[in-house]
C-alpha cells in the first residue's frame, strides 16, 4: 500500500505560473509547502511558495537537487521535457506520471493516442513533408509547444496549405479536418491513486482570439450529452491511468456529436470557477490526488461563470477595481504579473448566480466596468 503524503510535506511544482499560484494558495491552506520550478523569477507562483528555484529545465542536475527535497511532483505546464520529469521521478513520485506529460504535450502523441483507445476525435492527418498536405483542408497545427492557439492556421483550400505550413516553420504538424461545431464545452475532471474518479460537470468555453474568454458552469447542454462527456471524461483519465487533474476539451457538433479536442494534464483556465462555486477546488483536487488523499467532494454551490482579464484591460491604465466590485457577487483573482501585455492572462473574475446565464451577464459587466464600458 502507497502511503499518503500528510500536511507539512513539501509538494514539487514544474511550472511557476497562475496555475501553480491557485495550487500553493490551496496547500498552503491545508499546512502543506510548496517549493516551484521553472527558468524565472518573482513568478505568480513564486510569490505565495515557500521556495522558488529559477534554472532551466535542462538543468538536470539542478532538476535532480530539487526533487530530492519535496515529497511528489506535480505541473502546472505542460511544456516541460521528458527528461526533466523523468530526473525528478529518480527521487520523488510524479504525478500525473511523465508519461502522461509525454503523451498530451505532443498532439500527434496525443490523437493517436486517443484514436487507437476509441475514443473520439477530428479526422486528422500527420504532417512531416509537403506530400502530406495534399488534398486535405482544416486547421494546421504544430505538433508540439503549442497553447491559446499558437501554431495554428486555418486552410480553406489547397493552394494556402503550403503558406500554412511555411508559417509555422515547417514543422512536424497534424492536420485536423475542420469541424462544423455548436459549441466547446470541457470536463475538468481528477483522479486519484486508486482510481477514484471525480467531476465538474461539462462546461462551455467561448474564445476570443483563440484564447479562453468566457466559462458558464454548467453549460446549456442536453442531460445525455453532458453524461456522454463525463464518460469520456473518465474513459480518458483510466486509459491514461491519470493520478492528478487532467481537462478533457471537446467540439460539440452541430450534428450533436462529442469530439474531443485537446487534453490539458493539469487545472484548467475553464476550472477556475471552483475556487470559488465549488466545495472542493480543482487546485484543492489536485494536491489531494498527488498525496494520495481522498477526493474531495465536487458539489457546486451555485451556478457560475468566470471571464478572463487580459494584459488589454490595462490599455487605458490601471482598470476601475471599485467599479468592477461593485457588485458584491464579483470575485477577483490577480496572479502577481508585474507586466500586463496584451493577450496576456493577468487574472480572471468569477460570479455566481441564479442561474449559469445570470452570472455570465454579471461577469461579462463587472469586467465591462474595469474599462468604465458598457459589455456589447
Amino acid at each position: 500500500m502507497i502511503r499518503p503524503i500528510l500536511p507539512g510535506a513539501t509538494i514539487g511544482v514544474l511550472g511557476s505560473g497562475q496555475l501553480g499560484r491557485m495550487f500553493a494558495i490551496a496547500a498552503r491552506r491545508m499546512g502543506y509547502r510548496v517549493a516551484t520550478f521553472s527558468p524565472d523569477e518573482d513568478t505568480p507562483t513564486g510569490q505565495v511558495a515557500d521556495l522558488e528555484i529559477a534554472a532551466d529545465y535542462h538543468d538536470l542536475d539542478q532538476v535532480r537537487q530539487f526533487a530530492q527535497g519535496v515529497s511528489a511532483v506535480t505541473f502546472e505546464f505542460e511544456n516541460v521535457p521528458a527528461a526533466t520529469t523523468a530526473a525528478c521521478a529518480e527521487f520523488a513520485p510524479v504525478r500525473p506520471a511523465g508519461e502522461v506529460l509525454h503523451t498530451t504535450q505532443h498532439r500527434i502523441r496525443e490523437k493517436t493516442f486517443l484514436q487507437a483507445a476509441g475514443l473520439p476525435v477530428a479526422n486528422f492527418r500527420i504532417v512531416r513533408t509537403e506530400a502530406d498536405l495534399e488534398g486535405f483542408t482544416g486547421i494546421l497545427k504544430t505538433a508540439g509547444f503549442g497553447y491559446d492557439g499558437k501554431g495554428q492556421v486555418r486552410v480553406k483550400n489547397q493552394q494556402d496549405a503550403l503558406a500554412a505550413w511555411d508559417s509555422i516553420g515547417r514543422v512536424e504538424a497534424v492536420f485536423e479536418e475542420f469541424v462544423d461545431f455548436e459549441c466547446e464545452l470541457s470536463v475538468v475532471a481528477a483522479r486519484s491513486l486508486q482510481g477514484d474518479f471525480v467531476h465538474y460537470g461539462v462546461v462551455e468555453n467561448r474564445h476570443a482570439n483563440h484564447i479562453l474568454d468566457l466559462t458558464i458552469a454548467p453549460a446549456a447542454v442536453p442531460q445525455q450529452v453532458a453524461d456522454e462527456a463525463v464518460e469520456i471524461a473518465c474513459a480518458v483519465l483510466d486509459a491514461l491511468d491519470v493520478v492528478g487533474v487532467l481537462c478533457v476539451e471537446f467540439f460539440y457538433t452541430k450534428g450533436g456529436k462529442l469530439l474531443i479536442n485537446e487534453l490539458a494534464p493539469r487545472p484548467h483556465n475553464s476550472g477556475h470557477f471552483t475556487f470559488d462555486a465549488n466545495t472542493t477546488s480543482q487546485f484543492e483536487q489536485q494536491l489531494r490526488a498527488v498525496c494520495g488523499l481522498p477526493l474531495g467532494s465536487t458539489q457546486q454551490l451555485a451556478p457560475a461563470a468566470m471571464v478572463n482579464l487580459l494584459g488589454d484591460v490595462w490599455a487605458n491604465g490601471e482598470p476601475d477595481w471599485i467599479a468592477a466590485l461593485a457588485d458584491p457577487q464579483v470575485k477577483l483573482h490577480l496572479y502577481g504579473k508585474p507586466e500586463a501585455r496584451k493577450g496576456r492572462k493577468m487574472g480572471h473574475i468569477t460570479v455566481l448566480g441564479e442561474t449559469a446565464q445570470d452570472a455570465a451577464v454579471k461577469a461579462l459587466a463587472a469586467r465591462a466596468r474595469l474599462l468604465k464600458a458598457v459589455p456589447q
